[in-house]
């Protein structure tokens, strides 16, 4: 079962044990992480899952396709480590991941 550590603006730490298959976003509304509202339900259409990934996952995690890319371009306080959590599928392969949420999610 992957870890999956959050890390909100003020330092709050959130850490979970979950299933494959699951979405990021997915894992932050089951647990209620502050900061991830997920407007769209995971449709990649409102960019309220913004996180930054640390920055050791960056090439764990496959790229953003482009609608992610352009939904991104409509966040706050982007990054080049930022990425939208409903389009992050955890797996074992993303054991220990690390996320950070922006200021403009808290």
């Amino acid at each position: 079962m992957p870890k999956v550590t959050f890390i909100e603006h003020d330092g709050s730490v959130h850490t979970f044990e979950v299933s494959s298959g699951q979405s990021l976003m997915q894992v932050a509304m089951s647990n209620r992480v502050p900061g991830i509202i997920a407007d769209c339900g995971g449709s990649c259409s409102c960019a309220t899952c913004h996180v930054y990934l640390d920055p050791e996952w960056l090439d764990r995690v496959a790229p953003a396709a482009s609608a992610e890319k352009d939904m991104i371009d409509c966040a706050l306080h982007v990054q080049d480590n930022s990425r939208l959590s409903c389009q992050i599928e955890l797996d074992e392969s993303l054991d220990g991941i690390v996320v950070r949420l922006p200021e403009s999610q808290t």
